[in-house]
C-alpha cells in the first residue's frame, strides 16, 4: 500500500481543498467540517502560539484524496479531554521529555465522531493500519513521545487497536429520542417521583419570569455574539481561567456554518442573563457552551438541557450529546455511554506500564457505567 499511496502533512488545513476534506467526513459531525477545523486555526484557537500545532494528515493515489486526518503536535494537554496529566508527570519523574506529543482530535471537543476520515470503498482496517504506520514514523521523525486518537467511533477504535495503538474508554451521558412527539412524551417515562422533580426544576425556572427563545445560524446577530461571549467568557473567569475560543471563532462560524447553530437565550425583564451554544447536523444536537451573569436555582439545567431536549424532539433529531462529564445528567434522562480513544507510547517500558493501567482502568469504567444506569430515572417495565 505505501508505494501506491502518498502520505503527506500539512502545517494547515488550508492545504487541503475544503470539498475534498468534507465530503471524506460524509457528514458525519459538524466539528468535523473543514470550515470548523480552519476557523480554529485563523482565529488563533488552535495554532503553534496556543499549542496545538496543525499537522494534518493527507492521503492520495494518483493525486486523488482517499484519507485525511486531523492531526496536532501538542506542548501541553489542554482542552483534550481525555486526560494524560499523570502520564506526563511519570515522564517528569523519570527525567523523560512527554512533549511534543501527537494528537488526532478536534480541539477542545469531546464528541464522538470519525478521526481517519477514509473514502467510502477503501478497506478501513487495512487502510488504518497503514495510516498509523506513517503517522507513528512520523512521531518518531519529530521525536514525540506519544500519539492518541481522542472519540473515535468504536469500530474506528477496534482498528486502531489492532494497529498496535493501546485502546482506553471512559463514560459519557447522552440523551436518546425513543419517538417523542413532546416533551411530555419524555416525562411519561419517567417513574413519578422522578416526573415530579423534573416538572419542579422547569416550574422554578418559569415561576422566576425567566424566559428562552431559540435562535437558529443567521438569526444570531452580532449582538447576540458578543453577549453570549461574555456569558462563555464568565463560566471561565469566576474559575480564575480564560476560555479556549475567540468572539472572533464564534463569529466565523457564524459566517460558514451557520445551519449547524443553536442558540438558546434565556431573558428576564428582557434582559439577556443566560445563553448556550449547541451544534446540530441531520440527526444530532450537540450542547458545547454555555454561560450567564447572575444566577437562579436550575437556570443551567434548563438552558442546557431541557430546552435542547424540546428542541430535538420538535426537529425530530435522534439523540443529543451533551458533552463530558456530569452524573447530574442521569436523573434528567441522559444514559450513560462508553467512549474511546487509542493511544500509542514510544517508550517500551511506559508503554508496558500505561498498558497494564489502561486494563485497570478499563474494568472500573465498564463497573461504573453498569452501576450508573441503574441510577437512571425511567419506569421499570
Amino acid at each position: 500500500m505505501a508505494a501506491a499511496y502518498e502520505f503527506r502533512f500539512h502545517p494547515s488545513i488550508a492545504d487541503i481543498d475544503a470539498a475534498l476534506w468534507n465530503t471524506l467526513t460524509n457528514n458525519s459531525s459538524p466539528f468535523l467540517r473543514h470550515e470548523f477545523l480552519l476557523a480554529l486555526e485563523q482565529t488563533g484557537c488552535a495554532d503553534t502560539d496556543t499549542g496545538w500545532q496543525p499537522h494534518h494528515l493527507s492521503v492520495t493515489r494518483n493525486n486523488t484524496l482517499v484519507a485525511a486526518m486531523p492531526l496536532y503536535i501538542k506542548s501541553h494537554s489542554y482542552g483534550e479531554y481525555v486526560f494524560d496529566w499523570s502520564w506526563a508527570d511519570a515522564y517528569r519523574q523519570h527525567g523523560m521529555r512527554y512533549y511534543p506529543k501527537l494528537v488526532t482530535s478536534v480541539p477542545f471537543t469531546p464528541s464522538t465522531g470519525p478521526r481517519l476520515l477514509i473514502a467510502e470503498g477503501e478497506d478501513h482496517a487495512h487502510f488504518t493500519h497503514a495510516i498509523a504506520q506513517a503517522v507513528i514514523a512520523e512521531a518518531k521523525r519529530i521525536g514525540a513521545s506519544t500519539w492518541h486518537v481522542l472519540f473515535p467511533g468504536e469500530q474506528q477504535s477496534d482498528h486502531l487497536t489492532k494497529a498496535g495503538l493501546r485502546p482506553r474508554i471512559a463514560c459519557q451521558f447522552h440523551w436518546y429520542n425513543r419517538g417523542y412527539k413532546t416533551f411530555d412524551d419524555f416525562l411519561v417515562t419517567f417513574n413519578s417521583r422522578k416526573r415530579k422533580n423534573l416538572r419542579k426544576e422547569r416550574d422554578a425556572v418559569h415561576n422566576a419570569g425567566i424566559q428562552f427563545t431559540r435562535f437558529r445560524g443567521n438569526a444570531i446577530t452580532p449582538a447576540m455574539w458578543q453577549q453570549f461571549y461574555r456569558f462563555y467568557q464568565n463560566t471561565y473567569q469566576i474559575r480564575g481561567q480564560q476560555g479556549y475560543l475567540t468572539l472572533a471563532f464564534f463569529e466565523r462560524l457564524s459566517d460558514v456554518m451557520p445551519d449547524n447553530l443553536l442558540l438558546v437565550v434565556a431573558t428576564l425583564d428582557a434582559r439577556p442573563i443566560a445563553a448556550a451554544l449547541s451544534f446540530r447536523d441531520s440527526e444530532k444536537l450537540y450542547g458545547r457552551y454555555w454561560g450567564c451573569l447572575e444566577e437562579y436555582q436550575f437556570l443551567h439545567f434548563e438552558t442546557c438541557y431541557y430546552q435542547g431536549i424540546e428542541y430535538a424532539i420538535e426537529e425530530g433529531l435522534q439523540s443529543f450529546d451533551s458533552g463530558a462529564q456530569g452524573e447530574h445528567k442521569i436523573q434528567r434522562g441522559f444514559e450513560p455511554i462508553i467512549t474511546h480513544s487509542n493511544h500509542w507510547i514510544a517508550d517500551p517500558q511506559f508503554d508496558a506500564a500505561i498498558g497494564d493501567f489502561l486494563e485497570r482502568e478499563a474494568e472500573h469504567v465498564k463497573s461504573y457505567t453498569t452501576e450508573v444506569a441503574g441510577l437512571l430515572p425511567f419506569r421499570i417495565t
